[in-house]
């Protein structure tokens, strides 16, 4: 006979009272689950299996096509003439070149003065200013990672400013510049279009039309600013700050008059033999070849871009080169050279300090 086994006394439940709000919850739980696995427009693209080999055959094909420019530039230039061409360049020219970098410089950095109001961080506009402008140095030279996030965390992390804060300005500096870019994109082609390169080319229509498109999204940004009147907009669960139109439409326009002082100091080391929209237009077209590319400083793409697209029988391929190397070393080096500098004294002024609040 087999015994009982001892059982440990339980204490008695009560039956809970029926809920009607569980249903309801799980009913909208549901409904919710469902609605976000139903991505549309550029999300549903990117799941696609196809989306990453597309992406990376553009990219690839962009690499394929500029490297292709860099190498049969190189091979085919007399160096020795375009040295002596570098050192022929007036010294006023290289002056006014300088002035003009210089100017481009600060302008730039006046983007975060932008991201100053939008955050609130209690930094100087000195202090801002001064931090903007040498970690811009350091990415053209160096990268984003090292100039926009090493060197410019840096600074801003021994003064105070918190993480987060630091992030927000750096969007805000990033995306001012390229609104500008995007917007300028539809102005240029009004006023000069590019010469076939490698055997391609468009037509007038087709380069308005493709800027046209790309200047929708300085709009919609403007118009988004107009209708969040300052308030941050909530996006997947992130909040980004977002200015008034006012501040909006300034950073458009500062954005557009830094790409333009770019292309204006380019267009003057040429001594004004190229047309100022063809300068501007040679300084963006690098600028997203280096970029895509991630060379360092663009270091032979700008030279590549600039000779295939300034060269005519006026304006000799040495003269073009010299013109760009004196530009690099104008916009790029020195400044690089003055950044490196001060920012090895803000690091023994702020040696054995605390973060200051």
């Amino acid at each position: 006979m087999a015994l009982a086994r001892p059982t440990t006394p339980q204490a008695p439940t009560t039956p809970s009272a029926p809920s009607r709000l569980r249903p309801g919850r799980g009913a909208a739980r549901t409904r919710t689950n469902r609605g976000a696995t139903r991505p549309g427009g550029l999300a549903q693209l990117q799941e696609k299996p196809w989306w990453p080999w597309l992406t990376r055959s553009l990219a690839g094909a962009f690499f394929v096509l500029v490297a292709s420019l860099i190498v049969y530039q190189a091979r085919s230039v007399d160096w020795p003439a375009v040295w002596q061409a570098v050192l022929a360049l007036p010294v006023r020219v290289l002056w006014a070149g300088a002035a003009l970098a210089l100017l481009s410089h600060f302008t730039y950095g006046s983007f975060e003065w932008i991201g100053r109001h939008v955050t609130g961080h209690q930094l100087g506009r000195a202090t801002t200013l001064g931090i903007a402008m040498t970690s811009y140095a350091f990415t053209l030279n160096l990268g984003s990672v090292i100039g926009g996030v090493g060197v410019r965390y840096r600074l801003y992390s021994r003064r105070g400013v918190e993480p987060g804060i630091i992030g927000q300005v750096v969007a805000t500096s990033i995306l001012t510049n390229w609104i500008g870019y995007l917007l300028l994109t539809a102005i240029i082609p009004w006023f000069w279009v590019p010469p076939a390169v490698f055997g391609w080319s468009a037509s007038d229509v087709q380069w308005r039309m493709g800027g046209a498109l790309l200047a929708l999204a300085p709009l919609a940004y403007l118009a988004l600013c107009l209708v969040r009147g300052g308030r941050p907009l909530a996006l997947r669960g992130h909040c980004f700050a977002l200015p008034r139109w006012p501040l909006a439409l300034w950073q458009v326009a500062v954005s557009c008059a830094n790409w333009m002082l770019m292309g204006t100091a380019l267009w003057v080391v040429l001594q004004g033999q190229v047309a100022y929209p063809a300068a501007v237009a040679t300084v963006m077209l690098g600028a997203v070849a280096g970029l895509v590319l991630r060379v360092p400083a663009g270091l032979g793409v700008l030279e590549s871009v600039g000779v295939a697209l300034l060269t005519t029988d006026s304006l000799s391929k040495t003269d073009v080169l010299a013109a760009l190397l004196a530009y690099r070393a104008l916009y790029y080096f020195v400044p690089l050279v003055l950044a490196a500098l001060a920012f090895a004294a803000a690091e023994l002024l702020m040696h054995g300090k605390k973060p200051t609040k």
